[in-house]
C-alpha cells in the first residue's frame, strides 16, 4: 500500500512517527510519503516538506505567509496527482489539511483523519467539511467521541498515542552529577510567535527566582524544539541570560525537572504523563487574542485540564501570563505542598482516562483493514 501522511507541527510529527511505524509493522511492503518533521523521518519513508517551512499559526500570522501556503497547497496537490496513494492520512493541522481532504475526496483518495481538528474549541464549522470530506476520523481524547457523534460523524477512538511515546522513551540524565543544581523545564513551544510572547516573560521569571533564597540556584532550561534553531532563542533573550537550552531532550528534561512552565498543547500532557508539575501559559499577537476571544469556546485551554474536565493545573493566558504570576503559581508546584500533591494525584487520573498503550497499533491496523478491504 502507499500512505501520504500530512502533519504540519511538532506534535503532529511525533504522533505521526509512531503510526509510521505502527503501518510498517503491519503492512512491511508498504511506501509511505510524508510532510512532517523529524521524527517522521526517522520512522522511514520519504520526507516531502518539513514543517518549519509550512507551520503557521494566528490571524496575523497566516496574513504575513499567505503566499506560501497557497503554494503549498498548490504542490501538495500535485504530489498527491502524480504519486496516487492508496491513503491520504492527515493529521491535525486543519486550515492546510481541510483543503486537501476536500482534493483528495474530489480525485478518487480514501481520506483518513488522524488526530480529529479541534471543532469543539472553535470553528465547529468545520465539522461539516469533515462529513463530507473523511472516511473515517480518529479521536486521541474520550470527550470527543460525543462530541462529534452528536454532530453526524462516527469518530473511532483508540487511546491516545502519546502514551505510548511516553512509555517507550529511555530517559537519560542530564547531570552527571546527581547533586547538581536542580532544574525548572521551560517549554515555549514549537513556532516562532510562540517564543516571541513566551520567552521574554522566561527571562523575567529568571530575575524572580534568583531573588527568592528558596530558588536562588534553580537553572532555567529551554526545550529547543526540532523547527527551531539556537540563533531563534537567543534573538528573543537578553544579552547575558543564563538560561539553558537543550534540543532532541525534552522527555530527559521534563522528568529531571522539578517543575516546568509550558506553552499550552501536546507538551502540557507530556509533562503530566512524566509526573512534572506545571503552569500553562499562552498568548498571541494582539489581533490574534481579539479574534480568539471571540471565537474560542471552551472551559480550558490546558489539556490535561480538558480530559479531565476540571482544572488542575494552572493556565495563564496573554496578559495574565506576566512574570509575577508565572512566578506566583510556579512556587506553590515547586514547594511541597498540598497544590503540588493535589496535581501529582490528578496526574494519576489523566493516564487512566487516555487509556493503556498500543493505540498507535491500533489505529494504523483500522486504517489498514479499511485499505485492503477496498
Amino acid at each position: 500500500m502507499k500512505y501520504y501522511l500530512i502533519a504540519g507541527e511538532a506534535s503532529g510529527d511525533l504522533h505521526a512517527s509512531h503510526l509510521m511505524r505502527a503501518l510498517y509493522a503491519c503492512d512491511p511492503e508498504c511506501d509511505i510519503r510524508f510532510w512532517g518533521g523529524d521524527a517522521m523521518s526517522a520512522a522511514g519513508g520519504t520526507l516531502v516538506r518539513h514543517y518549519r517551512d509550512t507551520a503557521v499559526m494566528g490571524v496575523a500570522e497566516v496574513a504575513s505567509r499567505m503566499g506560501r501556503i497557497v503554494a503549498n497547497l498548490a504542490f501538495c496537490r500535485r504530489d498527491l496527482s502524480a504519486w496516487r496513494p492508496d491513503a491520504v492520512i492527515l493529521v491535525d493541522y486543519p486550515g492546510f489539511n481541510l483543503k486537501i481532504a476536500r482534493f483528495a475526496r474530489r480525485h478518487g483518495f480514501k481520506v483518513f483523519w488522524y488526530i480529529a481538528p479541534k471543532c469543539w474549541a472553535h470553528k465547529a464549522w468545520r465539522v461539516r467539511r469533515l462529513r463530507r470530506d473523511v472516511d473515517a476520523l480518529y479521536c486521541i481524547f474520550p470527550f470527543e467521541l460525543e462530541w462529534f457523534r452528536q454532530r453526524g460523524l462516527a469518530p473511532r477512538y483508540f487511546g491516545n498515542p502519546l502514551v505510548d511515546g511516553m512509555a517507550q522513551a529511555e530517559i537519560r540524565p542530564l547531570d552527571a552529577d546527581p547533586a547538581a543544581a536542580p532544574r525548572i523545564a521551560l517549554l515555549p513551544g514549537s513556532r516562532t510567535p510562540e517564543l516571541k510572547f513566551l520567552l521574554p516573560r522566561f527571562a523575567a521569571l529568571e530575575r524572580l527566582l534568583a531573588a527568592d533564597p528558596r530558588f536562588a540556584d534553580f537553572r532555567l532550561t529551554v526545550a529547543g524544539a526540532p523547527s527551531m534553531t539556537p540563533a531563534d532563542y537567543r534573538d528573543c533573550l537578553p544579552v547575558g541570560s543564563k538560561i539553558e537550552l537543550v534540543f532532541g531532550r525534552t522527555r530527559d528534561l521534563l522528568a529531571a525537572a522539578r517543575a516546568a512552565v509550558i506553552s499550552s498543547g501536546t507538551a502540557s500532557l507530556e509533562a503530566a504523563l512524566a509526573g512534572t508539575p506545571q503552569v500553562v501559559c499562552y498568548g498571541f499577537s494582539r489581533l490574534t487574542w481579539l479574534v480568539a476571544r471571540q471565537t474560542v469556546r471552551v472551559p480550558h485551554v490546558s489539556l490535561v485540564n480538558l480530559v479531565l474536565g476540571r482544572r488542575l493545573v494552572p493556565e495563564l493566558l496573554q496578559d495574565d501570563a506576566s512574570p509575577e504570576r508565572i512566578f506566583r503559581e510556579l512556587e506553590t508546584v515547586l514547594t511541597d505542598g498540598e497544590a503540588r500533591t493535589r496535581m501529582l494525584a490528578g496526574y494519576g487520573e489523566l493516564r487512566k482516562a487516555l487509556g493503556g498503550p498500543g493505540a498507535s497499533e491500533r489505529i494504523a491496523k483500522d486504517i489498514y483493514g479499511q485499505i485492503a478491504r477496498l
